[in-house]
């Protein structure tokens, strides 16, 4: 009658566990740099992180090697070069992607963009021209066709007239 029932036997304890520590070899996030809506730059911005402008610059924005981004509220009056380029807010100049160039639906662009890979989303506005052929690796297209035309000479071993050598240049 006074026996004790086990669901009334003594609970262990509860331990506190101790807090997760951070793994020491999670990814770090890429460093980006921002201009604030509120900072308006004049001149030449250049530097080895990822950009994005919600405020204004005049001049010219140079990151080869990294993404730039003109966010909503951006205004830019430069030349744009960069890795990745987005634009969502205005730009008038001209813009330079390495490997793409992206202009959103909410962005407005007056001026040349030159890129590989190019996409204008539906309602974006743009004027300007597109160019998307793929940089040439050594020397211009006239050299190459001329060494094209050295190379034919030597295996064939005709001579070939001069005005076939050298590629016609138009009018001067």
């Amino acid at each position: 009658m006074w026996k004790k029932s086990e669901s009334e036997e003594p609970q262990p304890q509860f331990k506190p566990q101790p807090a997760i520590q951070p793994r020491v070899n999670a990814p770090q996030t890429k460093e980006r740099a921002m201009i604030g809506s509120t900072i308006y730059i004049k001149g030449d911005v250049s530097g080895q992180e990822d950009l994005i402008i919600e405020g204004r610059v005049e001049g010219r924005i140079e990151l080869r090697q990294h993404n730039v981004t003109v966010g909503k509220k951006g205004k830019v009056k430069a030349d744009i070069y960069g890795k990745t380029i987005t634009i969502e807010g205005e730009v008038q100049g001209n813009l330079y992607g390495e490997e793409q160039l992206v202009v959103r639906q909410t962005s407005t662009v007056r001026g040349n963009i030159t890129a590989p890979r190019v996409s204008l989303e539906d309602g974006s506005n743009f004027k300007g021209s597109i160019d998307m052929s793929p940089k040439e690796t050594s020397g211009s297209t006239v050299e190459t066709e001329a060494r094209i035309a050295e190379a034919q000479q030597r295996n064939s071993g005709e001579a070939i007239p001069a005005a076939a050598a050298k590629p016609d240049r138009g009018p001067a």
